[in-house]
């Protein structure tokens, strides 16, 4: 079945357009939202790398790594981490620090955190080293009955990888700053200000790619072509993450029905792997009305060397009654968004976005 492709109230095309949300209001307190990181492994027990497991309340996690960093005695830009995580929020994740000293973790509690475990491994903690993250949210004033029709939808139909909008900055301004950037158009003093903070040049340049992938995606579903693949498209297994190129879709399409593969969608770079035919077609209009070409991307260097991000994955929810609303608990790959779950669920216009470090 095609899906609908109506939008949520921030914007991004609806997988169930078709069903009335359960409305209500997300987040009326930071014990509403709960995300718990899943690693990509775990400590081994010894090596020169001290790993705690921290859950914290209300604190981004650079709040907690530099509070952290400070009571270990070591610079905070020698810790690990492998994502940022929701500040308005309870959430738990491993961060790594350079040190010799086991400290009780009881010790290193401190505003807005604590310490739940700690252990030790060879290396240090870098980021997108995690499976992906356990998302338990509740609802207020949702109706689960249509919370429960969503969710099954979704399990059959597939969830749209939409990034979400704190990827692009608080006042949403960030993917703008990020095509400037790379046009050079260094007179606004914002962009001035990005092409000097590696940070923030980091953050404008992967917004902006982000937003390319996104009115990508919004364009394959538009067009009916979410749970289709097209000769020429860049494939994702989803189980290994490998590519490879599709060159027969009567071969192919039953298995991105299946969430065996997925048509994967371009953040765009000077190395990205194109796409062959009509599929690259579609990806160079995209790119020309941005106004950029091969040159505009080598001025992203690092930043914008290009990858392939799956747009359909497979997403099962679990549902249960909570005094005065539902909660709600799903598994996602790292990268994704809840936010982008939670607007199927709701489709409420009092849907309230997380606040994450990079907003």
């Amino acid at each position: 079945m095609a899906p609908h492709t109506d939008t949520d109230p921030r914007g991004h095309a609806l997988i169930t357009a078709d069903l009335p949300g359960s409305g209500g209001a997300v987040k009326a307190s930071p014990e509403d939202f709960r995300v718990d990181e899943v690693p990509a492994y775990l400590p081994q027990g010894t090596g020169p790398h001290l790993w705690l497991r921290v859950e914290k309340r209300d604190r981004t996690t650079r709040d907690v790594v530099r509070a952290l960093a400070a009571a270990l005695a070591v610079p905070d830009r020698e810790a690990g981490y492998a994502g940022l995580k929701d500040r308005a929020a309870v959430t738990t994740q491993w961060l790594s620090f350079p040190v010799a000293c086991d400290p009780d973790p009881a010790s290193l509690a401190g505003d807005g955190f604590r310490v739940l475990e700690a252990s030790r491994h060879q290396n240090k903690l870098r980021t997108g080293h995690l499976r992906g993250n356990v998302f338990t949210t509740v609802v207020r004033g949702g109706d689960l009955a249509r919370a429960r029709a969503c969710a099954d939808a979704l399990a059959a139909r597939g969830m749209a990888n939409f990034f979400g909008a704190q990827r692009f900055g608080a006042a949403g301004r960030n993917a703008e700053l990020g095509r400037m950037l790379l046009r050079g158009q260094t007179g606004d003093p914002e962009v001035r200000r990005a092409a000097r903070d590696r940070f923030l040049r980091r953050l404008v340049l992967s917004a902006w790619q982000s937003s390319l992938f996104n009115a990508w995606l919004a364009e394959r579903l538009r067009d009916g072509l979410f749970a289709t693949a097209l000769q020429g498209d860049v494939l994702k297994k989803l189980d290994s993450g490998g590519v490879f190129t599709c060159q027969d879709p009567a071969v192919d399409g039953p298995r991105v029905e299946r969430f065996e593969i997925s048509p994967a969608g371009p953040m765009f770079g000077h190395k990205l792997r194109p796409a062959e035919g009509e599929a690259l077609r579609r990806e160079e209009r995209l790119l020309a009305a941005e106004g950029i070409g091969p040159a505009e991307l080598a001025r992203g260097g690092g930043e914008t060397e290009g990858t392939r991000r799956a747009g359909r994955l497979p997403v099962s929810i679990a549902l249960e009654t909570v005094e005065g609303g539902y909660r709600a608990r799903f598994e996602l790959p790292r990268g994704s968004y809840a936010t982008v779950v939670l607007g199927e669920l709701t489709k409420s216009e009092s849907f309230e976005l997380p606040e994450t470090d990079a907003a």
